[in-house]
């Protein structure tokens, strides 16, 4: 059987680096996903990298926002990756939004349900679509995988801030909720895996710290020195991380450093 990968998104940041760390790292087949300008994200992730083929990236539109996209893309990755001959060994879904409300006055409608349909529906949306591709127990999963983990896996980015148990400063109302959501959405896909998957499959949720990306901006200057992170460093940090916690560590959200971050 052959394992392929997902990251989604692809487009910048956090998300590009993870598909040039993987390209690098190991030689599986990965499918990349962005809202716009597929070749530009194709071209950037392969930018400067020798000795790898180019045949084995895709990029797919995909934007969380729209469930019809998705689904095409998925209907694509059935094509490339016939589920006979074929399973999803790594995906990483990774979209987010923040806007910072500070009081309960400064929560606006429509801003917080955009976080909320990206942050949280958003996943939940790929894990529709894509989680069909993951390994049932009657799969064979590919011995050989250097750069991935053994068992298959499917991580969503989280934040600290969506520990309820760690929650001591309150505010960012909408995006400490919509990340609370995919803690708990983690854990029930993993649920879900133990049985359909047993140990061959598992969901987890992660913590980047914070990283100099756009989601961040606004905050940079208030971040201790050498806690502000690049997109290469924290897409370094987290495959390091999702390589080595193994089944024990499943249905769990973990930072950048292996730490668990409480529910």
């Amino acid at each position: 059987m052959q394992p392929w990968a997902l990251i989604t998104p692809a487009s910048r940041g956090i998300g590009l680096e993870l598909a040039r760390r993987l390209l690098q790292t190991t030689d599986i087949p990965i499918i990349a996903t962005a809202r716009k300008d597929l070749d530009q994200t194709k071209e950037q992730a392969l930018s400067g990298l020798k000795d790898v083929k180019e045949d084995r990236l895709q990029v797919l539109k995909v934007d969380v926002l729209d469930e019809e996209t998705i689904q095409a893309a998925a209907s694509h990755a059935s094509t490339l990756f016939p589920k006979k001959e074929a399973y999803l060994h790594l995906s990483l879904c990774l979209p987010g939004l923040l806007f910072p409300e500070k009081s309960p006055t400064q929560i606006n409608h429509d801003d917080a349900l955009l976080t909320f349909r990206t942050n949280t529906l958003g996943p939940m949306l790929l894990l529709k679509h894509f989680s069909p591709f993951l390994p049932r127990k009657a799969t064979e999963l590919a011995t050989n995988t250097p750069g991935l983990p053994a068992q298959a896996t499917w991580a969503t980015m989280s934040a600290r801030v969506g520990s309820i148990s760690d929650n001591q400063l309150g505010g960012w109302y909408s995006y400490r909720a919509s990340k609370a959501g995919v803690n708990q959405l983690t854990k029930s896909f993993d649920n879900y895996l133990r049985t359909s998957a047993g140990e061959k499959a598992m969901s987890i949720a992660l913590h980047p710290g914070t990283v100099k990306t756009g989601l961040s901006k606004e905050f940079w200057g208030n971040v201790k020195e050498g806690k502000l992170f690049t997109p290469d460093f924290a897409a370094e940090k987290l495959m390091e991380v999702v390589n080595s916690k193994g089944v024990e560590g499943r249905g769990r959200c973990w930072d950048w450093k292996g730490e668990e971050v409480p529910p």
